[in-house]
């Protein structure tokens, strides 16, 4: 059974993230810069480029919604509302309807 473990402690995740974004100017591109750093460090472009974008997507979060997904969501929960209410009714009416035909077959 092979153990995977963390060479890199999150100190250092941290700061290779903040060197990429401070040096991104000083490359053709962020890859560039990344491969850059991620030499200097000992981890490979595609590690470095792994933790960037986990680190975006944790300052992004639910917090940095859109406008326009914001007002999608609420329209969404708004159809999800209806479509409970409507179901809701329909069960109470295909109950009432089952009871009004076991009603006449009993007789």
């Amino acid at each position: 059974m092979s153990k995977t473990t963390n060479k890199f402690s999150r100190e250092v995740r941290e700061r290779a993230v903040r060197m990429v974004s401070d040096h991104r100017a000083d490359h053709r591109s962020e890859w560039d810069a990344m491969v850059s750093i991620a030499g200097k460090i000992g981890c490979t472009a595609e590690t470095l480029r792994r933790w960037c974008r986990d680190e975006a997507g944790r300052r992004a979060g639910p917090a940095a919604m859109a406008d326009d997904d914001r007002a999608r969501l609420k329209l969404l929960e708004r159809e999800v509302k209806e479509l409970r209410r409507a179901n809701e009714i329909l069960w109470k009416a295909s109950a009432y309807f089952a009871m009004a035909e076991l009603d006449r077959h009993g007789r």
